[in-house]
């Protein structure tokens, strides 16, 4: 058996006013071909299938046809749909009912019998070619503060963060029932969150990576999920990666949502599970456009005049759709006035086959320019990180950068 595991489809997203709905339709289309190409037998789709909670008509249309196409191209495939935090749960379920005539499911909240989870609603078979199951899908949502059971922030309930110890639990009564279930069969749990120890990212407009909180918590350690899941299908980092020794993975987004995701390998990961196990490879797939920066990363702000002449060395298509045109970000440095530099640049820009993602004017010090070093009285960590950032990236850090920066001085 044959399982492809994506996430992260963001279907809706805009990047800097531009749609995206053309490089989603072509990219389900690949996405499509990998399906037949590979031989796919069930595709898991771990969360963040929309990039807002309340999806476009259009939005919505792409998502269906590319259903209706993987069925069409591959007609035994199962396709399996969880939610994540960008998604509106109830309306990715609603369709459910016509949906699973066509065996694809979809669950998007967690269903409960009375306080208790029924974890039956959340186990998909996975059959063989002789009908009989030859694998389970443990699929869990992206979870809410509601969805965790006996969780209390009361002072004296422990030494432990009580996010995570109500997460535990709930996986434990999850694989428990899952167990029960499938016997010894190998069970794909689908999960939505960040893991500690996952590298994450985020979009520079819009944070299409969203921070999830519970209760102050925004990352579960590896542990949470138990040893009864063979293998863990993620959602909601977008940078490929695995973790828990091989058995936790997360396929990333399809292509890049933001200016942080242009140096990521986008693609899939395939899982083959056979008499010898369980194991998994990644899949890259191409993206429909390129996402280009001047000047190239690492580098400092450049002069408009080295800009014009950068510019005029790309290799374009001038045929290309302007839905599937490269996007550009710039970085100008600040040798004159910003708003005389920013429309110079736009006037040079509005020329090319390219869409704009960011343009952005910067100083750059010198020796002398330099402030002198102040006191660790009057400062603070915090800021000694900003300006090293800026001065290693030639930007200001993003909120995520920060909050990572936060993370490490707790832990440390």
């Amino acid at each position: 058996m044959r399982i492809l595991h994506t996430a992260d489809w963001h279907i809706g997203q805009t990047l800097n006013g531009w749609t995206r709905e053309a490089e989603h339709v072509q990219w389900l289309e690949n996405l499509c071909d990998v399906l037949v190409e590979q031989e796919i037998d069930v595709m898991i789709v771990a969360g963040d299938v929309y990039d807002g909670i309340n999806p476009s008509g259009e939005s919505q249309r792409i998502l269906y046809r590319a259903l209706r196409r993987c069925k069409e191209r591959r007609p035994n495939l199962t396709i399996i749909k969880t939610s994540g935090n960008h998604d509106p749960a109830g309306r990715l379920e609603a369709p459910s009912p016509i949906l699973e005539s066509l065996d694809v499911h979809v669950v998007a909240t967690v269903r409960r019998n009375g306080d208790e989870i029924d974890v039956a609603q959340h186990m998909i078979p996975l059959p063989g070619r002789d009908g009989e199951a030859v694998a389970w899908v443990c699929a869990i949502p992206f979870l809410r503060a509601a969805d965790l059971p006996g969780l209390s922030f009361a002072a004296n309930e422990g030494r432990g963060s009580p996010i995570v110890e109500a997460a535990r639990r709930f996986h434990v009564a999850m694989a428990r029932g899952a167990r029960e279930i499938a016997g010894d069969l190998p069970i794909i749990a689908i999960g939505h969150l960040h893991c500690h120890g996952a590298s994450e990212s985020s979009s520079e407009a819009g944070s299409a990576e969203r921070r999830i909180l519970i209760g102050g918590e925004h990352a579960l350690p590896e542990d949470v999920f138990p040893e009864a899941f063979d293998y863990v299908a993620l959602g909601h980092l977008h940078r490929p990666q695995t973790l828990g020794g091989g058995r936790i993975r997360y396929s990333g987004s399809c292509f890049p949502l933001s200016a942080a995701e242009m140096t990521y390998e986008h693609g899939v990961t395939i899982i083959d599970l056979d008499e010898d196990g369980l194991r998994h490879t990644h899949h890259p797939i191409a993206r429909p456009a390129q996402v280009l920066r001047l000047p190239e990363p690492g580098a400092g702000p450049m002069s408009l005049e080295l800009f014009e002449e950068k510019l005029g060395e790309l290799d374009l298509d001038p045929d290309l759709p302007k839905s599937l045109q490269p996007f550009i970000y710039v970085s100008l440095e600040a040798t004159g006035p910003a708003s005389v530099l920013l429309a110079e640049a736009e006037k040079l820009l509005d020329t090319m086959p390219l869409r704009t993602a960011g343009l952005r004017v910067r100083r750059v010090s010198t020796e002398e320019e330099r402030p002198a070093p102040v006191s660790l009285q009057d400062t603070t960590p915090e800021e000694l990180f900003r300006q090293a950032f800026i001065k290693a990236n030639v930007t200001e850090p993003e909120e995520h950068h920060i909050a990572a920066f936060r993370e490490a001085m707790v832990g440390a």
